[in-house]
């Protein structure tokens, strides 16, 4: 089975990422790339990811007109990534555009996947900040996953609490990557839609993001293999705790 927890090394530079990943000396976990790190260290840190055998999502949320995002994906593409992002929000038109972008790299296995709403989002930002007042925040999730997927990519990024609806309208090889999640009694932060573990399998995340669990535990390594053990026990059993 495969492990579908993906580390967000939430670092501001590749020295303490370096120092972090090395006590995973005998294995090399997939791990996720956003814009602090890869604002401060750039593609080269990227390349040394691959170079040790990780797997890597950049997770840039490329948001812009579909000529720009076009060229940027076309060079994000000759970094060999696993899985790259864009913003649904800039439409289906500009998601193509990234897609066609990957192609033209010669990025064929990488992942193209698209955020959806923000974790942070609540139903309050949806309506009073955000101006989307007509459907609530799960049917907003929902119809931007299936413009995705019209767009030809290949998941989205949504809670744990949309993961299921979104496999009942795009089809269950359509990915969820599901950021927010907390082991059973942990501070939640600056999250607002948060699960477990369990409750990430029961609902059909095929990927959890998990970086403060992880990379701010003392022993990251057992925890890393806590959260994967019971997410499968969970998976296995369909029984899963909740969050305190």
């Amino acid at each position: 089975m495969e492990n579908p927890v993906i580390i967000a090394l939430d670092f501001e530079n590749a020295k303490k990422a370096k120092v972090f990943l090395a006590n995973f000396d005998d294995q090399s976990p997939y791990v996720k790339v956003g814009m602090e790190l890869f604002y401060a260290e750039g593609a080269s840190f990227v390349r040394w990811l691959k170079e040790q055998n990780f797997r890597v999502f950049l997770d840039l949320k490329l948001h812009d007109i579909p000529t720009t995002v076009h060229k940027a994906m076309k060079v994000l593409g000759g970094l060999n990534i696993d899985m790259v992002n864009v913003h649904a929000a800039g439409g289906v038109a500009m998601m193509k555009a990234a897609k066609e972008g990957l192609l033209a790299a010669g990025a064929h296995h990488t992942k193209l996947i698209a955020v959806t709403q923000l974790t942070s989002t609540t139903e309050k930002v949806l309506k009073e900040e955000l101006l989307i007042k007509d459907i609530d925040l799960n049917d907003c999730v929902s119809h931007y996953a299936k413009l995705a997927k019209n767009a030809g990519l290949d998941g989205v990024v949504c809670s744990v609490q949309e993961a299921a609806s979104i496999k009942n309208v795009c089809g269950e090889d359509f990915l969820t990557v599901t950021p927010g999640i907390r082991l059973s009694g942990s501070d939640t932060h600056d999250q607002a839609r948060v699960a477990t573990p369990g409750e990430a399998a029961i609902k059909k995340s095929d990927y959890m993001v998990i970086g403060r669990s992880i990379t701010g535990a003392e022993e990251p390594v057992s925890t890393y293999e806590e959260i994967f053990n019971e997410w499968r026990e969970s998976y296995e059993n369909n029984s899963f705790p909740t969050l305190a």
